[in-house]
């Protein structure tokens, strides 16, 4: 008898348990109340900061968020970044760097709530705002961001993927995410497509509820509001340091009762290659945000840890001509720089935020340790035109030169070669379609640079027989603004040699996604039965000494971590007196390197990308335009260095002018 009846009270109790759990979630809530947020039903205003898991490795993911929450925040921003989950049509990748749900679990559990903007486009200096190149393949002529039927259907696919992924995570479902944004400053676009945005909102409450807030954000503005904001979705604005109370004054004509969010309040801003670093001074940060939160504002600061574009995830500017790519490094002057370490304008921010936080502040975890691993020797490999084959086993034969969507490809390099049938009376080669920097060979000799923002023409002494090689970078998409469309990448016109059209191409992609081991070894293999790379290691080239030049090309470099258990520290690739390339360490694409245009001039190498003794670590250089080994003595010079230095330099103002070819 008593058995039974403490079964009966146990069961009692399970039940008891189970329908308060069940109610606490079911009284979980975020909405709009009367000059506030409401969290479950308490008047809540968040402080934020963005963080962009993209650009920070996910083993430093909790080491990043527990000193954004030290700072006083208790809530993070974070895009969606759609190009790197679905890298092909119908092809999802969630998992390693892309679990975007477990970043933001680590938020929750470090005790961060979650502003998500989902997209599908972003912008944030992101290639292409976010959105897969592939979409634009079939037609260089679709208008993105719009109700285009081509676009919407890769968007809808997309979004019945996301959506559902996310919708476990949002706050009334027991998740860290407040908010969802949909789309993104849309009002800064000139399509200003209301249907577009009516499709996108169904599409949100669909898949995460009627209850989930939806909001937007836009310049303040009321231009920018008129066609960025929606019924049904909350309107938040962006600015930075200035009279606040004049910013918010348009919001608060779209929002007269709600809370005032500043959703990107920018405490730097972005780069570009060829301008100075960008920095905001820490009064001013520090001023407006104090004016913001005395007004009872919701902030979020854009960006708190900038972090790294690595591999060819940079974004960029503007258009030909007028074209700015965005460097590598993410730094953006933010709080916590780009290797995640507190900075003066951190502490003075946490300084300010603990005169509105409740309770003491968390200790700062310690800036990451980052060693000089000094000094390596790069070995030449071999030039671009003779390791094609082996870069890009399966070239593409066309009438006319393909851009790299055409041939399925995003990122990265594509080589274009053609055998000149006849000799021409017009020694000029011109193109009116490079995007974005081409290099022009002749015989696998180099004769200049063409560029989409010009020049794109080139005097050339060229006959009959004789090979052209064009190797084009994909500088990076332009990310914001009407030029995201028509966005193609390679050569996007026909090649001429004075008014004729030069027909039938051998097209080489090279991703550059194939930078391992097996490959190098294909390539040092190949390189010592090279009739062209012998002849330039004994000197000359068809007996001219002075046609040697070795760029485009790959070196290779080996060092160890100190000899210690497990040592491994974050450093800092210095790039001084090399001009232009990639980068790749073990096989990772550290990002993109121009020391000689700057600001930038080293690359950010985190830890986990390298080995700890007794392994060799593996440097891969693919220079493009002058190594600082090109000739010594008509030999292939051994003086080729890079050193690991445990600083950055970003704020470099040395401008160099090309030595490739005849190129000014």
């Amino acid at each position: 008898m008593v058995d039974g009846l403490s079964k009966m009270i146990l069961i009692y109790f399970c039940v008891v348990c189970l329908y308060a759990t069940q109610a606490a979630a079911v009284n979980r809530t975020f909405e709009v109340g009367y000059k506030t947020f409401l969290k479950d039903g308490e008047p809540y205003r968040y402080i934020s900061g963005s963080i962009h898991y993209s650009r920070v490795p996910h083993y430093y993911w909790k080491d990043r968020l527990m000193k954004m929450k030290a700072a006083g925040l208790n809530t993070i921003q974070m895009y969606i970044n759609w190009n790197v989950h679905e890298p092909k049509p119908g092809k999802y990748n969630f998992t390693g760097q892309q679990d975007v749900v477990q970043f933001m679990k680590i938020a929750q559990d470090v005790g961060l709530d979650v502003v998500l903007r989902a997209g599908p486009y972003i912008c944030g200096e992101w290639e292409m705002g976010g959105i897969p190149p592939w979409v634009t393949k079939n037609n260089a002529s679709i208008v993105l961001r719009t109700i285009d039927p081509q676009y919407l259907a890769a968007v809808d696919r997309w979004l019945s993927v996301l959506l559902p992924t996310i919708k476990p995570m949002l706050h009334i479902n027991g998740g860290p995410i407040l908010m969802v944004q949909v789309e993104n400053e849309y009002g800064s676009y000139f399509a200003c497509d209301y249907d577009y945005l009516r499709h996108l909102r169904l599409q949100f409450i669909n898949y995460l509820g009627t209850e989930a807030l939806l909001f937007t954000t836009d310049g303040a503005g009321e231009n920018y509001l008129k066609c960025g904001t929606l019924e049904g979705l909350y309107s938040t604005v962006d600015f930075g340091p200035g009279d606040a109370v004049n910013y918010f004054k348009p919001m608060q004509k779209w929002e007269p009762n709600g809370p005032l969010v500043n959703s990107e309040y920018y405490t730097g801003w972005l780069d570009h290659w060829g301008s100075p670093h960008s920095q905001r001074d820490i009064p001013s940060i520090v001023n407006t945000l104090k004016q913001m939160l005395d007004l009872g504002a919701s902030v979020n600061m854009y960006m708190f840890e900038g972090g790294t574009n690595f591999g060819f995830m940079n974004g960029a500017n503007g258009a030909h001509p007028g074209f700015q790519p965005v460097p590598t490094s993410y730094d953006y002057d933010a709080p916590l720089n780009e290797a995640g370490d507190p900075t003066p304008k951190y502490m003075a921010i946490r300084d300010l935020l603990a005169k509105y936080n409740t309770g003491p502040l968390p200790p700062v975890p310690p800036a990451l340790p980052k060693y000089a691993y000094g000094t390596v020797q790069m070995k030449f490999v071999s030039t671009v035109v003779e390791a094609l084959h082996t870069l890009s086993p399966e070239p593409v034969q066309y009438k006319w030169p393909l851009s790299m969507e055409q041939v399925n490809q995003n990122y990265g390099f594509i080589v274009y070669r053609h055998l000149l049938r006849k000799n021409y009376t017009s020694p000029t080669l011109g193109c009116l379609g490079v995007r974005d920097r081409a290099y022009v060979m002749i015989d696998k000799q180099p004769q200049g640079i063409m560029n989409g923002d010009g020049p794109n023409s080139l005097n050339v002494s060229i006959v009959a027989g004789q090979t052209i090689d064009i190797i084009v970078e994909n500088q990076g998409r332009i990310n914001f603004g009407t030029s995201i469309n028509g966005n193609w990448k390679g050569l996007i016109q026909n090649v001429t040699m004075g008014t004729e059209v030069l027909e039938d191409w051998e097209i080489f992609p090279l991703p550059l996604d194939n930078i391992n081991e097996e490959t190098l070894r294909k390539l040092e293999h190949s390189a010592r039965s090279s009739p062209h790379l012998g002849a330039l290691k004994q000197g000359g080239y068809h007996g001219k000494a002075d046609t040697v030049v070795l760029t485009p090309s790959l070196y290779k470099g080996t060092f160890q971590a100190p000899n210690k258990p497990g040592f491994l520290r974050d450093t800092f690739l210095n790039m001084d007196g090399w001009f232009k390339g990639q980068a790749f360490m073990n096989g990772f694409n550290l990002g993109r390197y121009w020391p000689v245009k700057g600001p930038q001039v080293t690359l950010y190498v985190p830890s986990g990308v390298l080995k700890a003794y007794p392994a060799e670590n593996d440097l891969v250089m693919m220079e493009l335009e002058w190594a600082p080994c090109a000739m010594n003595n008509n030999q292939i010079g051994d003086d080729c260095t890079v050193k690991f230095i445990d600083t950055p330099i970003i704020n470099s103002t040395s401008i160099a002018v090309s030595q490739f070819g005849h190129s000014p």
